[in-house]
């Protein structure tokens, strides 16, 4: 497994994070939070938005790509249409469903933006996740 591929993982049982300041310029990108690690079980995450996004749909969605396991690239795995409009946190609201919470190889976990000709907003998008220290996790 390459560098690229590992994932933030320290050998403590505590909960994991990874985290991206986003602002208006990122709208019609796919951003990356980070990676995670082989077995990375996600279990919550979300948006602060700290500027308002203004104009348009104004809308994030989180997921995962780039997946070594196989598991299928999902960009709204976690959440979808998240409204950015005004300010605050906003949970994700997709991790009830039956998308993989344990990626078997890790992944990379990402964020789109929606607001279409947006001038203004901020925000801070995460996820957190739990690592197989003791290895019985299974993925």
């Amino acid at each position: 497994m390459t560098q690229k591929y590992a994932g933030y993982q320290v050998d403590t049982n505590q909960v994991h994070y990874v985290r991206k300041n986003i602002t208006f310029a990122d709208i019609g990108t796919t951003v990356s939070l980070g990676w995670v690690p082989p077995k990375a079980t996600m279990i919550r995450g979300g948006v602060h938005i700290t500027t308002a996004f203004d104009a348009g749909a104004k809308t994030l969605d989180i997921g995962f790509r780039n997946a070594p396991g196989g598991e299928t690239d999902d960009p709204n795995a976690y959440a979808t249409l998240l409204t950015v409009a005004a300010v605050g946190v906003i949970p994700t609201d997709e991790m009830a469903s039956t998308t993989p919470v344990a990626l078997s190889e890790g992944a990379e976990i990402t964020c789109s933006l929606v607001s279409i000709g947006a001038v203004a907003g901020a925000a801070v998008a995460w996820m957190e996740y739990l690592v197989d220290n003791d290895g019985d996790l299974t993925a």
